[in-house]
């Protein structure tokens, strides 16, 4: 038996765990790790403003809604760029 038979199921295809591990996975795993490290480790106040009176909250409660509000801006843009794609 060769070494590219030993990573192949019996149908012909890449074992589910050689699927799991590409390296775009792992860098997104590896961000996502080190955006909660620094989110997580950022707890004192701070103060912040934006279109609002100043309001005062942990850093790591901003963090999380910039990375949210940056996330969900990100998923409508890549939906509106697929939809254009389309046409």
């Amino acid at each position: 038996m060769s070494p590219n038979e030993t990573s192949r199921t019996a149908g012909g295809g890449r074992s589910r765990l050689a699927e799991a591990f590409i390296p775009r996975r792992i860098g997104m795993v590896v961000l996502a790790v080190v955006t909660l490290a620094l989110v997580f480790e950022s707890t004192r106040g701070v103060r912040v403003r934006l279109l609002t009176p100043e309001v005062s909250m942990p850093l790591c409660t901003v963090l999380c809604t910039a990375l949210l509000a940056t996330a969900l801006l990100g998923a409508a843009r890549g939906h509106d760029a697929a939809a254009r794609g389309r046409k």
